[in-house]
């Protein structure tokens, strides 16, 4: 397996950025490279710096593409889908933390690294009907967040950024949660006021 990977990783780096949208695509849809695009993101920063938007970008709508391809897999199975692939425990708490904070369940897991349970949450977005277009903007600012701050990481320090990230994995996911948690907190704040100027609006005809 770890010759696998390492085949993947090398191939990936010569193909640059369509590498990392490739190997974002898998990982976040039928396949699992924990942490291989991490990686990658440090090494191509590391090696060329004035790209690291670029790599950004790439990396991050390769995941948010693999992440559609999963949500429309379970939004055209249903909970049915879900019930026969997970415990019904599960999928039933999975749906009440999605009625209960949104997107936000979504967004925390797509920032965090590995080993932190996503695609699950990925497959529950689906069944649970979440808006298209509001999942898919939750996923691509987490991703986006996530691969740039590990890009700033490789230009400051260089690869020795994934050493400090595996030194610093508990600090990291804090600061991240934290992140989610703000970035959460805004969205719902901006949901309910568009939601009551529109209630406001339709009640004032």
């Amino acid at each position: 397996m770890k010759r696998l990977v390492g085949w993947i990783q090398g191939f990936a780096l010569a193909l640059g950025g369509p590498g990392l949208f490739l190997i974002g695509f898998l990982d976040s849809s039928f396949l699992s490279f924990p942490e291989v695009n991490d990686l990658l993101v440090i090494v191509m920063v590391t090696q060329h710096k004035e790209r690291l938007l670029y790599y950004n970008l790439m990396a991050t709508l390769g995941s948010v593409a693999g992440c559609l391809a999963l949500y429309y897999i379970a939004r055209r199975g249903g909970e049915a889908f879900m019930r026969k692939r997970f415990k019904a425990h599960h999928v039933e708490g999975g749906l009440k933390l999605f009625q209960k904070y949104g997107l936000l369940v979504v967004v925390v897991p797509a920032l965090l690294p590995p080993p932190a349970p996503f695609k699950i949450f990925v497959l529950l977005a689906g069944v649970a009907a979440i808006p298209v277009w509001q999942f898919t903007t939750a996923i691509f600012i987490a991703r986006f967040v996530r691969y740039g701050g590990e890009g700033l990481l490789a230009v400051f320090y260089g690869e020795r950024a994934a050493a400090f990230l595996q030194a610093h994995a508990k600090e990291a996911s804090l600061w991240l949660s934290g992140i989610a948690l703000v970035l959460g907190l805004t969205w719902v704040l901006f949901s309910r006021r568009r939601r009551n100027r529109l209630e406001g609006a339709s009640g004032g005809e």
